[in-house]
Formats: structure tokens, C-alpha cells, sequence
């Protein structure tokens, strides 16, 4: 709906410019190295690790590394259903309501203790895939809200505006 009132008024999707923008396709290229990377981690030289860590750092081992690939897959799904946009397989409000299927909530670090008994790399990843979720959850905020807020003012410009203005605040934090 917001689209049709977008292309009568003559504004530009913004939701779905930015969908297919350069930082959307630097962040999916990004997000799916990390993906592959922790995969191969974990498979490879993760698990190796794993065996050598105290019990109380098996168990903090285990529940993280599952934790992050939850939060991977999570972060994925939203990246694959986004790229489909940029594709044209379907429509930016397709995808706003396909993705409430995917979680993307705040991504919950464990505290300096937990992390201090697991092996640098594996907290590498986590704190990669927390900064991932971060950006992907600002990209999607900013995207999804041209779908789902109507302009309420007499300037079409003042919702993006009142967007950009929003990011730069999150941004500064």
C-alpha cells in the first residue's frame, strides 16, 4: 500500500532503494563469509579446541557455539529473504511479512567470564556476528519502516528525514 501511495506521489521506495543498495550487498557478501568461516571453525579447528578446555569451558563452549550459529542462521535468513528482493523474486512487503519468521534481537554476549574460558577465536566470531547482527538490525529498521509507517506529515521528505536522523542517533551510541 505504502508503495502504490510512493509511486502515485512520485517518491522513491526508499525501503526498497536501500534493499538493493552497495551497503546491502557489502553486508550479505560480509554476512555470508562469516557464516562459511564459523561453519569451518567449528568443524574444523573449533572442535579440536573444544576438547581441550576444562569441563566448565566444554559446557560454556557448547552453549555458545550454539547460540552463535542460532544467531547465524537467524542472520542469514534475513540476508538470503533480503537479497530476493534485490532479485525480484518478491516485493519489499512480501518480505516484511516473511520476516517475522526471523529473530533478530539484541544479540546477548555472554558475560567476561563465560568468554574467558573459551578459545580466542570462537569469541572472535561471536563478537563479529553481534557487530552483523547490530548492522543488519539498523538496515532492517531503516527498510522496514518505509513499508510499515505512513508519512503523517504534509512533506513526503520529513519520514526519511526523521529515518536518517534515527540512524545517525543509533550510530553515536
Amino acid at each position: 500500500m505504502m508503495e502504490e501511495r510512493a509511486g502515485q506521489a512520485g517518491l522513491v521506495p526508499f525501503g526498497e532503494k536501500l534493499a538493493a543498495s552497495h551497503s546491502f550487498s557489502a553486508l550479505f557478501r560480509a554476512g555470508m563469509a562469516l557464516v562459511e568461516e564459523t561453519a569451518a571453525y567449528l568443524d574444523g579447528p573449533g572442535r579440536k579446541e573444544s576438547k581441550q578446555l576444562s569441563r566448565a569451558g566444554a559446557l560454556s563452549y557448547a552453549t555458545e557455539s550454539m547460540r552463535l550459529t542460532t544467531r547465524l542462521m537467524q542472520l542469514a535468513s534475513w540476508l538470503l529473504l533480503h537479497r530476493a528482493v534485490n532479485e525480484g523474486e518478491m516485493s519489499l512487503a512480501q518480505a516484511n511479512n516473511e520476516k517475522t519468521k526471523v529473530r533478530l534481537c539484541d544479540a546477548a554476549v555472554a558475560n567476561d567470564e563465560v568468554m574467558g574460558l573459551l578459545p580466542e577465536q570462537l569469541v572472535d566470531l561471536i563478537q563479529r556476528t553481534a557487530k552483523l547482527q547490530l548492522d543488519v538490525r539498523r538496515l532492517d529498521a531503516t527498510i522496514h519502516a518505509s513499508v510499515s509507517e505512513p508519512a503523517s506529515s504534509g512533506n513526503p521528505l520529513d519520514h526519511h528525514l526523521g529515518l536518517l536522523k534515527a540512524a545517525f542517533e543509533r550510530g553515536e551510541r
